[in-house]
């Protein structure tokens, strides 16, 4: 009869389970960095929450939506890597302030890299400032302490390292380093001749500036189709990644989601889901099971930053940018049953700024008209009050004869705003009112853009029912403009818009230059 194991050796102890637990945690904290490691590889989203603090100096906050995004494309970057056929390219639709940028243009190529030191990108946005910007960051994420101490063995180049073009070498098992691959970044319209890439990465393509120009959105999307479509590694293999806030119907999301036979896989995330216009939008629909009371992420877009960003937008910037909703811009801009008229100015210790706002025009009765819209700005309160129309068709003598006659009946306390024009006639004309009026506080306004995006903020109050209409025979002239805009005048929406970004802050007025 045999004894048992213990009998036969008595000298020998078996470990309790504490001091099994207690081997394998010390085992493991020896080898941490190798586990940090091998975690890091399996999930690009398991490497963003690792290395968020090294490329961001704010604190990680956590969503689904970015989780949702690494795993999308940690799928594209596992297909291509295995060298299969593409099955779509990805084009994902999110709100500013969302992580898109750090997510898909700085952290994602340095993961990719660390499973496949080989891959080739192409980086590019509407701008060389914003594509050089990521580049840096990226390169500074494979430079720091960290990442070297975790991942041993790859580097940027050192003759090949600049923030457009930077390389990466990788050392084997057997101590060789290799020439890995590399990041070229450019913007939209630049140079991409004798380079390729296994993944082609487009974060925002256009802004919004841009977005309301025709030559601009041509621009951007004959560059997306006829110059980076040729810059592939393999034409079959290789994937597209957009990634942008929707501007504009023909934005570059919207030219390639119209185009019939692309294969395409569009994610949609508007930033809040509490209209049927936004929630029709949200793609794939099922996501909306992961919105808190209809917002995507309520930390960094809560209604009261919802609010304000509406208010700073325009509706229709929100709509686009935060809704992924986008309209053509102008059509339904104010709905002017929302104009409240008043028969009496509050008391003077309400009334804050005020300013009168003249839009010029200076050929008489050829369809140009010159507007003067008188507007105040409530104390302590969001709201406006539009208290005087001045608008004709004067001749230049008689056009500044009345804004100076106008401007003596404001008084002292009224700031004179005047727009002036591109190109040395607008400047020379602006300098003729400024001086007319010496004495009074005046200054010229040099605004940009279109004149129905300069509207966009100032319909927000008006469809919010924050601008009143102070009694007068004015009024009706003044509601029909508005109700037809953007119709064949808009210089008295423009003088009111110009008030109201005056009064807001949004446009800065200084001296003729």
């Amino acid at each position: 009869m045999s004894l048992p194991a213990t009998s036969r050796n008595p000298r020998r102890r078996i470990p309790t389970n504490s001091e099994r637990l207690h081997q394998v945690c010390t085992t493991a904290i020896q080898n941490l960095d190798e586990i940090t490691a091998e975690l890091c590889k399996r999930s690009f989203y398991r490497f963003m929450q690792e290395f968020w603090e090294v490329a961001s100096n704010d604190k990680f906050s956590p969503n689904w939506h970015i989780e949702y995004f690494c795993n999308e494309m940690q799928k594209v970057a596992e297909r291509v890597a295995s060298g299969l056929p593409k099955l779509y390219d990805l084009i994902i639709n999110v709100p500013p302030g969302t992580t898109k940028t750090l997510t898909c243009s700085i952290m994602f190529p340095v993961w990719c890299w660390i499973r496949w030191p080989w891959f080739r990108f192409i980086a590019t946005s509407y701008s060389s400032t914003l594509s050089l910007e990521s580049a840096e960051y990226s390169r500074d994420l494979v430079r720091s302490d960290k990442f070297k101490r975790i991942f041993k063995g790859l580097a940027i180049k050192a003759d090949k390292d600049t923030k457009s073009n930077f390389r990466v070498t990788y050392t084997d098992s057997s101590g060789i380093v290799h020439l890995g691959g590399n990041r070229y970044s450019t913007s939209v319209g630049g140079t991409v001749t004798g380079f390729h890439g296994h993944i082609l990465l487009i974060d925002d393509p256009l802004n919004p500036h841009q977005a309301v120009s025709d030559s601009e959105r041509a621009t951007a999307n004959e560059f997306v189709d006829q110059t980076l479509s040729t810059r592939k590694v393999n034409k079959a293999v290789t994937t597209t990644i957009l990634i942008q806030q929707r501007l504009h119907p023909m934005d570059s999301s919207g030219h390639l989601l119209a185009k019939k036979g692309k294969r395409i896989k569009h994610i949609c995330l508007p930033g809040e889901i509490n209209t049927p216009e936004f929630r029709e939008k949200l793609s794939p629909p099922e996501l909306a099971s992961k919105y808190i009371d209809g917002l995507l992420d309520p930390i960094r877009l809560s209604q009261d930053v919802l609010s304000e960003m509406k208010a700073d937008l325009g509706q229709q910037g929100y709509m686009a940018q935060v809704g992924q909703d986008p309209r053509q811009i102008g059509s339904g801009l104010f709905k002017i049953e929302n104009f409240h008229t008043i028969t009496e100015l509050p008391p003077e210790a309400s009334i804050g700024r005020r300013v009168r706002y003249w839009d010029k025009a200076g050929t008489q009765g050829a369809g140009a008209f010159t507007a003067g819209v008188l507007m105040y700005e409530l104390k302590n309160v969001k709201k406006w009050i539009v208290a005087d129309l001045k608008h004709g068709q004067w001749a230049t003598d008689e056009r500044e004869r009345i804004i100076k006659k106008t401007t003596e009946a404001d008084g002292q306390n009224v700031v004179v705003v005047v727009e002036q024009e591109p190109g040395s006639g607008g400047k020379d004309s602006a300098h003729s009112t400024i001086t007319n009026l010496a004495g009074f506080a005046v200054f010229a306004d040099r605004p940009t853009g279109d004149k129905v995006y300069r509207a966009d903020p100032y319909s927000v109050q008006v469809n919010e029912g924050n601008v009143q209409l102070l009694y007068g025979p004015w009024i009706k002239e003044f509601k029909d403009e508005h109700e037809s805009f953007p119709g064949l005048t808009k210089d008295i929406v423009d003088a009111a818009a110009g008030a109201f970004n005056y009064l807001r802050g949004k446009r800065r007025a200084g001296p003729v230059l």
